[in-house]
């Protein structure tokens, strides 16, 4: 349905046809600037912000540095006011400009807009909170990246969860995205597991878990490795063999590395997180590694220290960095530096992002440098996007941490839970699938609530809980949201949008309180995408669940015998459940419709 406003000029860099919310300020921009000139609609447009403690829109007056004084700049908008579609009052105080917007537009637009871009969306999919300013850019971004052969611990877990919902984040602002992830497939710890797997291995083992098994024997020939040097002598000679392209050292190794891979894509289909391209430092070509060097050679900036080649970066405040070791074998900051040229002549990227973590800092800070002085024209498009620690994240026993050892638990903790109601949990088809669902986003939103460069305490108490601020609460809202149309199974199908009156909402208070922040959704995608912080779409989500759950007792649907008042109001609801579930999926959370 078109919107029914009165037409407005454009400004650059809005869309009123994604965002209504873009509409509402170009009004009061409009007013301002009509009212003081020679301030343009432009500039004025800028000084329009949310406002606060029940405030829609303010607008800071010094901002414009306008010559006279706050008051009578405020007295020229505000003497003739009229109310409009846009506007019903401007209240001046002190420096400020607070602008109230009508209710009856208000609640009428923001409805429309979703239902539009929710149902009949020009791409065909939901689109309500995308926007195109990414079009025609590539991002490439690396993230999780686990070792093969190691546990998949929670540094790996964060990095994959602020990753997928980067990912999502740059798909719906229209990028086009490449997924990578990036696998520690290569080094000693091969030779090691080749050195130990003759004497600890099990073919039975490895189908059965390849990653947990490959853990396994590394952790006994490593406890080996202590008592008896020769072990790491031996491994370090399987790796040499392995580097130099020797096919007999490398044919266990490639069998270990498929049977991983499928495992791992096994697990991140659970987290609802997928990969377009699955690599590995073992891909770097040597080719790269070996120019990176010799351009670094002829820049003066490598020094060799007992056979091992440094780069001196001190003059920077990075210390130096080991580029190669003495026997010649590579480490991994000269397979990043070989592998970032190699995705750049692949995929010619606008933007490289790395999800790793802070303790990473100064490594990225180094590779990054050392890019831009080999003067690489694309060494200013990649960033490193960090977060901080997850403390104490074990198994309630206390274990070594696997991610799907902790899924598995925040599922079966969950699911005891769901038991205890027995009506319900006889309605749900699948209870084992829905306890991992709301487990598994018990574990996301603790981890994403707070900014991410925080370190976080992991609560299992906390994080599966029903109360407060916790995955299972979000779930919990988007269950009821959606049950409201099996409840009222005579009002639906609604009519289309043109067909209900949704005056009867102008006069609710949660009604307005609920559709502002529906409207705003547009904006929290967008400021999202300029700090890459998912804590901004988690907070937004738990503010819309908690105006929804205030309007339950007064807002009713089931009960209300007037039908127009009963279809307004379910209407209302069901924009709110597609905005919470595309908030959710946005966060990479799959929402449940039962549980």
């Amino acid at each position: 349905m078109v919107s029914s406003l009165p037409s407005l000029p454009s400004v650059l860099g809005t869309d009123p046809s994604s965002c209504i919310l873009d509409a509402f300020r170009i009004a009061i921009a409009k007013r301002v600037s009509d009212a003081l000139p020679p301030l343009t609609l432009e500039q004025a447009y800028t000084g329009v912000d949310y406002g606060k403690k029940g405030v829609d829109f303010t607008v800071a007056l010094p901002r414009f540095r306008l010559p006279g004084k706050s008051d009578e700049l405020a007295k020229k908008i505000t003497t003739d006011f009229q109310p409009d579609d846009f506007i019903s009052t401007i209240t001046h105080d002190k420096q400020f400009l607070h602008f109230q917007l009508n209710t009856a537009s208000l609640i009428r637009e923001v409805l429309n807009q979703i239902h539009t871009l929710t149902y009949d969306s020009p791409t065909g999919k939901p689109s309500y909170g995308t926007n195109t300013s990414g079009a025609g850019k590539k991002l490439v971004i690396e993230y999780s990246s686990p070792n093969i052969a190691k546990s998949f611990h929670v540094g790996h877990l964060r990095s994959t969860i602020i990753g997928a919902f980067l990912d999502n984040l740059y798909k719906a602002c229209g990028w086009e995205v490449i997924s990578l992830n990036y696998l520690g497939d290569w080094g000693t710890q091969f030779g090691m597991i080749t050195t130990g797997f003759e004497k600890y291995g099990s073919q039975e083992e490895l189908e059965k878990d390849a990653i947990k098994h490959l853990y396994d024997v590394y952790v006994k020939v490593s406890k080996d490795a202590d008592s008896d040097p020769s072990v790491k002598v031996e491994a370090a000679k399987w790796f040499k063999r392995m580097e130099d392209g020797d096919e007999s050292a490398l044919a266990n190794w490639r069998v270990w590395r498929e049977m991983s891979v499928k495992k791992y894509i096994e697990e991140y289909e659970r987290l609802n997180v997928s990969f377009k391209v699955y690599t590995g430092e073992s891909e770097v070509g040597k080719e790269w590694q070996d120019r990176a060097l010799e351009r670094l050679e002829e820049m003066g900036l490598i020094s060799d220290v007992d056979g091992a080649k440094l780069v001196d970066l001190e003059k920077w405040k990075l210390g130096k960095a080991v580029l190669r070791k003495a026997n010649g074998t590579s480490i991994y900051l000269t397979r990043d530096i070989g592998g970032a040229i190699e995705r750049w002549e692949k995929y010619h990227f606008d933007k490289m992002i790395y999800v790793v973590a802070s303790q990473q800092d100064l490594h990225l800070s180094q590779f990054f440098k050392m890019l831009s002085l080999m003067e690489f024209p694309w060494a200013d498009r990649l960033e490193h996007v960090n977060y901080g620690l997850v403390l104490g994240m074990s198994t309630r026993k206390g274990t070594a941490v696997f991610l799907d050892q902790i899924i598995r638990e925040a599922s079966s903790v969950m699911h005891e839970q769901m038991k205890r109601n027995e009506v319900k949990y006889n309605n749900i088809e699948d209870p084992e699938m829905v306890a991992r669902e709301v487990g598994i986003t018990g574990i996301k939103i603790q981890d994403m609530a707070a900014k991410r460069i925080n370190n976080y305490t992991f609560n299992w108490d906390r994080m599966l809980s029903f109360e407060g601020d916790t995955g299972p609460y979000l779930q919990y809202a988007h269950v009821r949201l959606t049950s409201m149309e099996r409840k009222n199974p005579e009002l639906i199908p609604l009519p289309p949008p043109s067909q209900i009156d949704t005056s009867s909402l102008a006069s609710s208070q949660h009604a307005r309180d609920i559709a502002i922040l529906l409207g705003s959704y547009p904006d929290v995608v967008k400021t999202a995408l300029k700090t890459h912080e998912p804590s901004g779409v988690v907070t937004f989500a738990f503010r819309l669940a908690h105006a929804i759950s205030s309007a339950w007792e007064t807002l009713i649907v089931k009960g209300e015998e007037d039908v127009e008042k009963a279809r307004a109001r379910l209407w209302l609801y069901h924009c709110a459940r597609d905005v919470l579930g595309a908030a959710m999926r946005l966060l990479s959370i799959r929402p449940l419709e039962r549980m």
